[in-house]
């Protein structure tokens, strides 16, 4: 009987899901960053148009301050995901051997050279 461990290996090379992994960590990256500019440029957006309608000052400081809370968890999430990242780096130097260096951005830029390289991989393997 064979384990789960042996299963999965025997499924998808290591090469494959590190791949896999590093494509989805830095869309996962990218969309925090892609979340916080538009938080900001709301922000900025709701600020200007308080002060270029001429209501009043404070109208609307609920939803300021309710935005810049969420900018803080967002800031806050961003963090975390690159404590994710040090440990995935760390992992993938002890499952694959190799450096620590994460793949090139341009590798993991669309989905088929992604596709490609992890069959390249796979075929390798």
């Amino acid at each position: 009987m064979t384990t789960f461990t042996n299963q999965i290996a025997s499924e998808m090379p290591l090469s494959v899901a590190q791949l896999r992994i590093a494509r989805d960590l830095h869309q996962a990256e990218a969309a925090l960053d892609e979340a916080l500019l538009r938080q900001a440029t709301l922000l900025a957006t709701m600020v200007g148009a308080r002060r270029e309608t001429g209501v009043s000052p404070f109208l609307g400081q609920d939803a300021l301050m309710r935005l810049v809370k969420s900018q803080q968890a967002m800031v806050d999430a961003g963090g975390e995901l690159a404590r994710v990242h040090g440990r995935l780096s760390t992992i993938s130097v002890e499952t694959c051997g190799g450096s620590d260096k994460c793949p090139p951005a341009a590798v993991l830029a669309g989905e088929d050279s992604v596709d490609a390289a992890a069959a390249a991989a796979a075929r390798a393997a």
